[in-house]
């Protein structure tokens, strides 16, 4: 059983400049992924922002973030999220399920478009949650 929990951090324009000076401070492996090489903005103003970031130190540390799109709102005193993730299908599910109640939810749990199982809310205490169980291989 392999779940992880790891701060999640969103950004307007400048995650790609904090996480390689994370990378600089952590060490470890920096992966980038832009809007446009995940097909997930027509706007051609997003296509070089981060649509997923993730720094993983060699002490296990993970870092993740990304940029948040011009539609969305941005409150830099609130830009995180926590983030659980992994292939332990029903503790994954019951995390959720105990997250959820009375949340707000803002993607239900169900299939995403790359395989896995997503899910996100914002908790009564106002954390933001984001919950993915890996597809069965």
């Amino acid at each position: 059983m392999t779940i992880r929990l790891n701060p999640y951090l969103s950004f307007r324009d400048t995650a790609r400049s904090a996480m390689e000076f994370y990378h600089s401070v952590f060490g470890g492996e920096l992966t980038m992924s832009t809007f446009a090489e995940m097909h997930a903005s027509e706007d051609p103003a997003e296509a070089d922002k981060i649509m997923h970031a993730m720094l993983v130190a060699p002490n296990g540390l993970t870092l993740m973030a990304a940029d948040t799109p011009n539609s969305m709102d941005y409150a830099p005193g609130g830009s995180f999220s926590v983030s659980l993730s992994g292939d332990s299908d029903a503790d994954l599910r019951d995390y959720w399920a105990k997250l959820s109640e009375g949340a707000t939810i803002t993607a239900p749990l169900n299939q995403a478009p790359w395989g896995d199982t997503f899910g996100m809310c914002t908790d009564r205490f106002g954390i933001n949650w984001l919950v993915n169980i890996s597809a069965a291989s």
